[in-house]
């Protein structure tokens, strides 16, 4: 009978305060988002200390009168092992509620922009945060793409100049080789550019149950022999089909007409992201299949922001409100070669690229029309197994990726995608 009161004592004063503190919390935070309410980080600050405080004192009080009773090792150790294990649960809870409504809004800023800037993930952002404070999280970081229409004109494909250190890494190369890949490192990540010299081996492919079922990249690649592949345009989900089969917009792939906005319900950013008939990579608002074909476009998918247009580089206030994540991005330089980038991203998913990154790099290799691809997850740059070998020494399969995708659930591996952007022999 006495052991079960200590029991109840133990639950009372060691177990409920555990309990009931971040039940408070959470009914804090889902008070002010429900009332539209934006509460000073210093009140948040003052509710921690003041559960801290009582938890210590309620804990720190039974301490006192258990122990005059306890007279094992065994108990002492114990007690020691649940006073550890509770002080760091309660470091977490601060922590977390610190990073989330302290006075340093960097983790604020990433955190927003970056669930924003997805298609599924942006309820997570508003357990958090009001309506107000997440408009004005966006309105500090956001971007203006160029309002024009690609001009191919600027594309001479004879001019061969090495005007930097750029061009020269770009251009130096060994004869008839059909690409180069530049390695690079963006805030920490490893990254991967590669120049592929012929426009016209530049093509989009699909997965085979395209419009209902994804593959993986490296699957497409396999099948349709490439010698390089990076991942395509954005997609969706099938209903009741999670394999990302669905591609936003419009999709050409060898002039046929894949999608023409078929989906509507999937969300879809930048335009069309063709090459034409004459191996031109042409960047095309509020496009159709019909205005893709009056502009001779061949191949093509949908996605974005559009980075450079016409050499003209969008304007990007802060991250351009799509955070930091894996990116796969596509450009063109005057001289008709291609630039196909994939940029990492870490386990946390706090570095990577934003769009002003990625703008850089392709305004610094020459690219005078260029966008956004999927990234994030879908992030993959592909080589048959010979030439990925040279970049990771696990490739067992015919082709492999060679930068270092992660999931959702954190594992190191892509997911299915309905389009990719390939180079044929």
């Amino acid at each position: 009978m006495k052991d079960k009161k200590e029991k109840m004592k133990c639950f009372w004063f060691r177990v409920l305060p555990i309990i009931l503190i971040p039940i408070l919390g959470s009914m804090t935070i889902v008070s002010t988002h429900s009332t539209r309410l934006i509460i000073k980080p210093v009140n948040y600050i003052v509710y921690i200390l003041l559960s801290l405080f009582i938890y210590m004192l309620i804990v720190g009080f039974f301490i006192l009168r258990k122990r005059k009773k306890e007279k094992t090792k065994k108990a002492k150790i114990k007690r020691i092992i649940l006073s550890i294990i509770a002080t760091l649960y309660i470091l977490c809870a601060c922590a977390c509620l610190f990073l989330l409504y302290g006075p340093y809004d960097k983790f604020r800023t990433w955190f927003i922009s970056t669930s924003m800037s997805t298609m599924s993930h942006q309820y997570i952002c508003q357990w958090f945060y009001s309506d107000e404070e997440i408009n004005k999280v966006i309105n500090s970081n956001y971007m203006v793409e160029v309002n024009e229409e690609t001009n191919t004109d600027l594309i001479d494909m004879e001019e061969e100049t090495y005007a930097n250190e750029y061009e020269k890494q770009i251009l130096q190369r060994d004869k008839d080789a059909d690409y180069k890949i530049i390695e690079l490192e963006v805030n920490g990540q490893k990254a991967y550019l590669a120049a592929v010299y012929d426009p016209s081996k530049v093509k989009v492919a699909t997965s085979r149950g395209v419009g209902t079922t994804g593959q993986y990249a490296t699957k497409i690649a396999e099948q349709n022999n490439a010698i390089l592949a990076v991942n395509g345009g954005g997609f969706g989900n099938a209903p009741g089909n999670q394999t990302g089969g669905r591609p936003t917009g419009v999709t050409l792939a060898g002039g046929k007409v894949i999608t023409d906005n078929t989906y509507s319900s999937d969300a879809q950013s930048g335009g069309l992201i063709g090459m034409t008939y004459d191996n031109k990579l042409v960047l095309i608002k509020n496009a159709t299949a019909a205005k893709a074909r009056n502009m001779n476009v061949r191949d093509g998918v949908s996605w974005g922001p559009f980075l450079i247009v016409n050499g003209k580089k969008s304007f990007i206030k802060g991250n351009g409100g799509w955070g930091y994540a894996a990116r796969t991005a596509i450009g063109q330089r005057s001289d008709g070669i291609i630039l196909l980038l994939a940029v990492n991203s870490n386990s946390t998913r706090t570095k990577g690229a934003d769009m002003g990154d990625l703008t850089e790099i392709m305004s610094n290799y020459g690219a005078v029309n260029a966008s956004n691809l999927d990234g994030g997850t879908s992030t993959v740059m592909i080589l048959p197994k010979k030439e990925a070998l040279k970049y990771r020494s696990d490739c067992t399969d015919a082709y492999c990726y060679i930068n270092d995708p992660v999931d959702s659930a954190l594992r190191h591996k892509t997911r299915g995608i309905p389009t990719t952007i390939i180079v044929t022999k």
